[in-house]
């Protein structure tokens, strides 16, 4: 019997276990989208293109499953860019329907019509065109395939007027989704264990490539009597009880990770390909183990590089391994991690209750969200304060924008965990630079019915490019904001609404807000004069912070220099 591409398409995304498909409707995609009406698929309106590709990842990172989203010809495909680039670098399986114009007019300058392959060929692991109705089914099942089995977004182009050609291809093609165990060879470990048994002091970085492998990792941090230091995807599969833990290293990391590296004769690299080479030790102490072999040394030299899968790596290496270390490494770290932790609630405790601390709120959220709540971030400050005062409690699940680094990000994924997890608290830690950037998907999380919970740290600026303005010396341009009330204007869109202006009104809010049904919105106005600061603060970033302080008392902005000193440096 034959059947229309669209609905082939539709069908083969279901059995390759897809339930949900993001997007706006119109002209190409218009036989897709009523071949999902007609199916199990539920289709997701949203109404920007860019928050249904987050919201798609987001689905699809927090469940390991197929996540679609579909796009008209042109314009309608094109919105969808940055969102497929953040969720692809998340490793997220999606898999994107981009639309083109009618075959008849394809190659004739035609209106709306775009070179989609050159577009979605950097940011995809699958990127072909439908050219025959019965190849309908074969590139579906093999886009998915890709997304499933390499991590990231696979792309079907589609011309508009395929979608209703008829295809009689009854060949079974499926998707296979194998799990191969990968590991090192005998010899490989044994040059390893000789390594480690040999070293003195080894710290462990566990990345994201770590995250099925954390009772390994801390057997083998207990038999090395090695500090844990993780990378911020890594958070919530190394933090929870994890005794071995003591943070992370990099910019948004504290003292702790960073020394625990700096000190030790081997830094032992799982699963991570962190980018910034100045928190590597010399290589001759890099030792990198990662599944894709095109990742050792890639950020740093490294005295030896191994391939395999962290935890099978790690429980044929254990038996090798000599114990009774000394733990005075280790003791030394542990030490240093808890002076970090007071370090950080001495930052969100302030005695004057006419000022909130954004630390504070990220605290007292830590302390209200449920067990198993899923917290997304923007990109700048809210990820810091998620990272540094949201912990990771097993059940806890996070997701930031950290290798794309979009603004806008964490509302719209919010909304493709809420719709993959109903029944489970989901906040999005939003800065209002990204609040207001995609505002517009308020009405989907009404119109969906979508309860996320979303929480903004209202300072009236773009308040990570103002620190990095001001550390650079220079005077903080073009971060003003003007805000409306968000509360407000939560109400009117058809979410529940509050606002916080003052530290002895914040606690009744969050409770009220985190109860309400629905959608709800917490509006926190946080202190302007809050820098994100660095596990270490060289006398060059001390020179150019001192130096914008002339620069902005010269400019008549002496009381802000004032309330920069007294908020970051004298507390």
């Amino acid at each position: 019997m034959s059947r229309s591409v669209a609905e082939v398409m539709v069908e083969t995304l279901i059995t390759a276990g897809a339930k949900r498909c993001w997007g706006i409707v119109g002209d190409t995609i218009n036989h897709f989208t009523d071949a999902i009406r007609r199916s199990e698929m539920r289709w997701v309106h949203v109404r920007h293109e860019e928050a249904g590709g987050l919201a798609a990842g987001a689905e699809a990172y927090m469940t390991g499953e197929l996540a679609v989203c579909a796009g008209t010809c042109g314009p309608g495909s094109l919105h969808f860019v940055n969102g497929i680039f953040e969720s692809h670098r998340n490793g997220a399986p999606v898999v994107l329907i981009a639309s083109d114009v009618a075959r008849t007019e394809a190659g004739l300058s035609f209106p709306q019509a775009v070179d989609q392959r050159k577009i979605y060929e950097q940011c995809s692991v699958f990127c072909e065109y439908v050219s025959h109705p019965d190849q309908a089914r074969r590139i579906v099942a093999l886009a998915a395939q890709a997304a499933l089995n390499k991590g990231g977004v696979a792309v079907v182009i589609v011309n508009g007027d395929m979608f209703t050609e008829r295809t009689e291809d009854a060949l079974d093609w499926a998707v296979h989704r194998p799990a191969p165990v990968l590991r090192p060879s005998d010899r490989e470990l044994e040059v390893l264990a000789s390594a480690l048994n040999e070293a003195d002091k080894v710290t462990i970085y566990a990345g994201i490539g770590a995250r099925e492998a954390h009772d390994p990792v801390i057997a083998l941090a207990k038999v090395l009597a090695a500090p844990v230091v993780h990378t911020s995807r890594a958070k919530e599969f190394i933090e929870p009880d994890n005794p071995f833990n003591v943070g992370m290293t990099g910019i948004l990391g504290n003292k702790a990770g960073v020394d625990a590296i700096d000190r030790a004769d081997i830094m032992l690299c799982l699963g991570t390909d962190f980018a910034w080479t100045q928190f590597y030790p010399d290589g001759k102490h890099v030792i990198q183990i990662d599944r894709e072999a095109t990742h050792l040394g890639r950020r740093a030299p490294i005295r030896l590089g191994l391939v395999g899968d962290i935890g099978p790596t790690l429980e044929a290496l254990l038996p090798s391994l000599s114990g009774d270390r000394d733990p005075t490494h280790l003791q030394q770290a542990l030490k240093q991690w808890e002076e970090d932790r007071e370090g950080y609630e001495r930052e969100a405790n302030e005695p004057d209750p006419a000022l909130i601390h954004p630390q504070a709120v990220a605290r007292m959220l830590d302390s209200l969200a449920a067990e198993d709540a899923i917290l997304t971030a923007d990109g700048g400050s809210p990820q810091v304060w998620l990272l540094r005062h949201v912990a990771a409690r097993g059940q806890r699940r996070f997701l930031i924008s950290l290798l794309h680094g979009t603004m806008a990000n964490a509302y719209p994924q919010a909304m493709g965990a809420a719709a993959a997890y109903p029944g489970r608290q989901v906040i999005a830690m939003c800065g209002d630079g990204g609040m207001s950037m995609l505002m517009g998907d308020l009405l989907t999380l009404v119109q969906e019915k979508l309860p996320v919970k979303l929480l903004i740290f209202n300072n009236g600026s773009l308040g990570f490019v103002e620190m990095e303005q001001r550390v650079e010396g220079l005077l903080d341009s073009y971060t003003e904001l003007q805000n409306p009330d968000f509360a407000a204007l939560a109400r009117t869109c058809g979410l529940s609404g509050w606002r916080a202006e003052n530290a002895d009104d914040l606690e009744s809010a969050m409770t009220a807000w985190l109860a309400a049904e629905g959608p709800a919105l917490l509006d926190v106005k946080v202190n302007r004069m809050e820098l994100v600061m660095p596990p270490h603060v060289k006398p060059s970033q001390v020179a150019s912070t001192a130096m914008f302080g002339i620069r902005a008392m010269l400019d008549g902005r002496t009381k802000e220099v004032v309330a920069l000193l007294r908020d970051n440096f004298l507390r």
